[in-house]
């Protein structure tokens, strides 16, 4: 019969059944921080030979070291995970060759065989010592050779990483006219690399954490120690360390986890591809996060005008990029209203169009049976389709299905009678608009905040209009990404001295951004001496 037990000093009652489960996942937990390895060889190849059971890709082998002795290692690692050159080359001839000779007056003073091992065993520097297990086993899931030495509670670890991989690949989705045309790598240590080319600092730091309890997925934050926020740095440590998931695969998976408002459609990271962009925001105090395995990285914290800027807008003359800047705030809008605005106009207010352009309107929609916000959502669902069809199929034949089947479903729908023609231009022009911007996040943002502005367009004309775009431009200035205003520098652009306007819409010659932006360390402001350009260009 279940009774209860009443704690000393605390007088807290508790079910004595209760107590017990406690007591025993206290147990537990005490024997898993604890866990080390044994001195005894024996035991720890038992240990892994039963963790690993049923694993066909697991390879191990015990290779004799000191054979008058009796002295043995175990040598363990993973197929197709390890550089089989540096394994087969540095490591196993030199063991295998009985490279460690006891010495003379072994017999009277033994040796200290994982000293020996670290000494002359093996030709290459990159090795660690390490005791506990769980490390152990997330090392060799990543490519790591492990060797258990006899008589020791210690195991070497070296590092053997070669698994497949595409290399260095092109850029894909950020395609500029000038500049460099190299993209990340699914490798997380080809793309640290990448950047450590870019950057030769010992004050850019590459801090790595490990996320995803079976996954155990590598993750790399690269800043500038001196330039970063530590406000910042601080949030996003304090963010990846929360989680708590059995998988992290992809960078959108981690997004979802570090953003401020992962409820909203609007991106507060920034997702790249290019070495070069990301190198950039390391030198204006951002963060880049790289997860092993996604071919793209992150980068925090970003405001919306981040989302404009294009790899090109510094490869060419300031006053073309300028105008391209306009280009993508003007598509921006027309992405995002273009459709609401022809609802609210032709269906509540026609008086505010030209005579003959209404009649024009009035006669291409005569004879079509739907009112004006239905043709519009007709021809939106078929450019939706045609987008994602021309995503998923291979690139050779989704741009022809992107192309065709938009003329030939619009072409289509207008001679059935179902669309008028100008609707056909309006969804056209709102689509190549979208295609404008450089950020596809941001595009697919407004892909979802388009409807809003639609329905409520339907509902009240212009009045409704004003009211989707004010309620849109409340909910961007709500949010915040890492403690910067998501829509600095436009809002609270006096914080940093209104400077980040030189590269806002306007994107003004270098030589007069002489301090950096709004994410930089405030004591590391001026990145640009003047005093050696000449007096004409000392003057901000």
């Amino acid at each position: 019969m279940p009774f209860t037990i009443i704690i000393p000093h605390t007088r807290a009652k508790i079910p004595y059944h209760l107590l017990c489960i406690k007591i025993r996942r206290l147990i537990k937990l005490y024997s898993v921080i604890n866990l080390q390895l044994y001195s005894e060889l024996e035991k720890n190849i038992q240990y892994f030979e039963e963790l690993f059971v049923e694993c066909g890709d697991w390879v191990k082998r015990k290779i004799p070291v000191v054979s008058n002795l009796s002295r043995y290692v175990y040598v363990m690692y993973i197929d197709g995970m390890v550089d089989r050159s540096v394994l087969e080359l540095s490591i196993l001839p030199r063991l295998m060759a009985s490279a460690l000779k006891p010495p003379e007056d072994f017999f009277h003073a033994p040796i200290d065989l994982l000293t020996t091992l670290k000494e002359g065993g093996m030709m290459t520097a990159d090795l660690r010592e390490e005791t506990d297990p769980d490390k152990i086993i997330s090392a060799v899931m990543s490519g790591d050779t492990a060797i258990l030495v006899d008589g020791t509670a210690t195991a070497i670890l070296v590092a053997t990483r070669g698994f497949p991989n595409r290399g260095v690949p092109e850029t894909n989705t950020e395609v500029v006219v000038q500049g460099s045309n190299e993209a990340f790598s699914e490798v997380m240590r080809f793309s640290t690399a990448l950047l450590r080319r870019r950057v030769k600092d010992p004050r850019m730091k590459v801090k790595q954490m490990q996320v995803g309890r079976r996954t155990m997925t590598d993750i790399a934050l690269c800043y500038l120690d001196d330039v970063v926020r530590k406000e910042v740095l601080e949030r996003a440590l304090a963010r990846i360390e929360n989680i708590d998931i059995d998988g992290i695969l992809t960078c959108g998976a981690l997004e979802e986890f570090i953003e401020e408002d992962y409820q909203s459609p609007f991106p507060q990271t920034q997702i790249t591809e290019r070495p070069d962009k990301a190198a950039s925001a390391i030198l204006e105090g951002r963060i880049v996060i790289i997860v092993d395995g996604s071919p793209v990285v992150i980068l925090i914290p970003a405001v919306i005008d981040s989302f404009f800027q294009s790899a090109d807008d510094y490869n060419q003359r300031w006053e073309i990029m300028s105008l391209a800047r306009v280009l993508r705030f003007a598509s921006a809008f027309f992405a995002l209203a273009l459709p609401g605005l022809y609802i609210a106009v032709t269906t509540f207010h026609p008086n505010m169009l030209p005579m003959m352009l209404t009649f024009k309107m009035a006669a291409a929609r005569e004879s079509i049976p739907f009112p004006a916000v239905m043709e519009v959502l007709i021809m939106e669902f078929a450019f939706e389709l045609l987008r994602e069809a021309g995503i998923r199929l291979p690139r050779p034949v989704g741009s022809s299905i992107g192309i065709i089947g938009g003329l030939i479903v619009g072409e289509a729908a207008v001679s059935a009678g179902i669309v008028s023609p100008i609707v056909v231009i309006i969804v056209a022009l709102t689509g190549i608009a979208s295609f404008a911007i450089p950020s596809y996040s941001l595009v697919a943002a407004f892909r979802l905040s388009k409807f809003l502005i639609i329905a409520l367009s339907a509902a009240l004309g212009l009045l409704g209009f004003w009211i989707a775009l004010i309620l849109l431009l409340i909910h961007l200035a709500s949010l915040k990404s890492f403690g910067l205003p998501y829509l600095f520098p436009f809002a609270a652009g006096d914080i940093n001295g209104f400077t980040d306007f030189k590269d806002s819409v306007f994107r003004l010659p270098i030589i007069f951004m002489k301090k950096r932006p709004i994410y930089a360390n405030p004591e590391q402001k001026i990145r640009l001496n003047t005093e050696k350009l000449g007096n004409p260009r000392k003057k901000e």
